[in-house]
């Protein structure tokens, strides 16, 4: 596992050590694999092909936490959740919510701004079948660290999905934070209080398994995000 980084650096650079990182072989392969050969309607442009960074306010008090990015989404663009159906509902419930001013997210010059809320992962390269290893998620974590250490004036954590929930919670226990107990289970609509300021909620994934199913909904999605506005 990778050293925890020093404190004190601005998000550029840490968004510029996350696009340079090359400590797993497996996903830096695949992200370049991926780029060379590109999906056929995306053939003429030019994919990112490394890590994300996460994106945002730099001041944000909402952390929004996934998983990892879409391989023809953030992987071909550069920017967290976009370019895909996942980031088409998560910006669009942002801006119903009034926390972005825009309401999609189609690359990294629309023009996309947000508000008090800042959109990270628990991994930064996109894995082969959506899946990143326990190792993986492990070797990015400092990263998310730092990002937590950075946002002191953090209320609340949106996390989207079983497995970024537990990522962030690690993250949270490696930062010498006291986890809940008993430790919680995820569920859609979970609400847990991390400490006296800050609140966890839990929200399904918006990845095509679960909109096109109708697991997620968008007013599922849409007020997850009104009651963390709430919170605030």
């Amino acid at each position: 596992m990778r050293a925890a980084p020093p404190r004190g650096r601005s998000l550029a650079e840490l968004h510029a050590a996350v696009t340079a990182c090359t400590a797993c072989p497996r996903l830096v392969a695949h992200c370049r694999a991926v780029a060379a050969t590109k999906r056929r309607q995306y053939r003429d442009e030019e994919y990112w092909g490394r890590p994300v960074p996460g994106f945002g306010d730099a001041r944000a008090r909402i952390l929004v936490v996934g998983l990892a990015p879409g391989a023809h989404g953030a992987n071909r663009t550069g920017r967290v959740f976009t370019g895909d159906r996942s980031g088409d509902w998560l910006y669009a419930a942002l801006h119903e919510a009034a926390l972005a001013n825009r309401a999609a997210s189609r690359g990294v010059d629309d023009g996309l701004r947000l508000r008090d809320v800042y959109v990270t992962l628990v991994a930064r390269c996109a894995p082969p079948q959506n899946r990143p290893t326990r190792e993986e998620i492990a070797a990015c974590r400092p990263f998310l660290c730092e990002e937590l250490r950075h946002f002191r004036k953090l209320r609340v954590v949106v996390v989207l999905g079983q497995l970024a929930m537990q990522g962030f919670l690690a993250a949270w226990r490696d930062l010498g934070r006291v986890l809940p107990t008993p430790r919680p289970r995820f569920s859609h609509g979970l609400r847990v209080e991390l400490d006296a300021a800050t609140t966890l909620l839990a929200s399904y994934h918006p990845s095509q398994q679960n909109t096109f199913t109708g697991r997620l909904t968008r007013p599922m999605l849409r007020a997850v995000f009104r009651q963390a506005v709430k919170l605030l």
